[in-house]
């Protein structure tokens, strides 16, 4: 049986994977590991790497997709096949940087709760802005908490252009996007997969950024067939 490494994104515990892993489990062991413990991607990949096992397989949501990479550049064949979840191989741009000051400044004044409705907007279409979506997104957010958002804000800001290296991936790999995704939009998602040889595209409808838990059922089965290649 395969090793699957699960990696969440920006105020996203392991819940965020909570679908995948259940449906995996029969495919794959699976393991989460966060996201926040480091305030750098390169300080992620490598305790991520201290806690994998010699070759296992990867799958990063947005954040988590940043870290995923990071790991390629590091340890290639280390990791037997890579899923690139909502996510982009761009970095931050000056004004993507200026807004995440902007709500860390907030944060680190106490208004934690008043900036999750911005995030969440950002990240899902209307009609995943009430309901279990953002009933979830709220209760991973308030988790993991403001320090931990910190560092994961340092971390995204910091990230390097990872496009450069997308050409070297020699593993399978699976670009999955939703259709709705505003923050990392399909067209990030066909870049990437036009840069990785062989590179398997897929976009999921009426979902947004936060596709694990926005469409589960489609996730899982595209991450399931990614794993039988």
């Amino acid at each position: 049986m395969k090793d699957l490494i699960l990696l969440p994104g920006l105020l996203n515990d392991a819940r965020l994977w909570q679908a995948q892993a259940q449906d995996l489990a029969d495919q794959a062991r699976v393991t989460v590991i966060p996201t926040y413990t480091h305030a750098s991607v390169a300080d992620l990949a490598s305790a991520v790497l201290e806690q994998a096992p010699p070759t296992f397989c990867l799958a990063g949501l947005s954040m988590g997709g940043y870290v995923s990479m990071e790991i390629l550049r590091r340890a290639p064949q280390r990791v037997e096949r890579v899923a690139l979840v909502s996510t982009t191989a761009r970095p931050d741009i000056p004004e993507q940087t200026e807004r995440r000051r902007a709500l860390m400044d907030l944060v680190e004044g106490g208004k934690l709760d008043r900036i999750l409705p911005t995030i969440l907007a950002s990240m899902v279409p209307e009609f995943h802005a009430q309901g279990p979506v953002a009933e979830l997104f709220h209760a991973m957010a308030q988790a993991v908490g403001v320090e931990n958002f910190l560092r994961q804000q340092n971390a995204i800001i910091g990230r390097v252009d990872s496009r450069p290296g997308l050409a070297a991936i020699r593993c399978p790999a699976l670009v999955l996007v939703g259709r709705d995704d505003t923050l990392t939009p399909p067209d990030r998602a066909e870049e990437m997969a036009a840069l990785i040889p062989g590179a398997k595209l897929v976009k999921v409808s009426r979902c947004g950024h936060l596709s694990a838990i926005e469409q589960p059922q489609a996730v899982s089965a595209a991450l399931s067939l990614w794993l039988q290649e």
